[in-house]
């Protein structure tokens, strides 16, 4: 790997995940795209990029009060869930169907958002 252009991926995607934005979405689509490794290696890879750049990024939030904890004990629960029924899944599932799910979901969500963003500059 091209340590320049992993060095660029990388500090995309600790922007946006720093700030909500899906810098997994980034870091899965270079591996996947452009690396061309393994949908499910790539997604571990991932995690563990996350886990440093979700502890700093969530210091920042702290000290700012900008963490809701009412929400977080509401959500984290099944999320823990979401992510053990996903890779009990991902056990059995085919690779290119992963990719596949992996890129509907990408889709979806840009559609998504997108759509939500006509309807709140259609009100102002």
């Amino acid at each position: 790997m091209n340590w320049l252009i992993d060095a660029i991926f990388s500090i995309t995607s600790g922007v946006a995940g720093s700030v909500g934005l899906g810098g997994g979405a980034i870091l899965i689509m270079y591996l996947t795209a452009i690396v061309g490794m393994e949908q499910t290696k790539a997604q571990g890879i991932n995690l563990i990029f996350f886990i440093p750049v979700a502890f700093v990024a969530s210091i920042i939030y702290f000290k700012r009060n900008l963490i809701k904890w009412k929400i977080i004990t509401q959500t984290v629960p099944s999320g823990i869930l979401g992510a053990f029924l996903t890779f009990l899944f991902l056990k059995r599932a085919n690779y290119l169907v992963i990719g596949k799910i992996f890129g509907l979901f990408l889709i979806a969500m840009g559609v998504f958002i997108v759509v939500k963003e006509i309807k709140v500059r259609r009100r102002v």
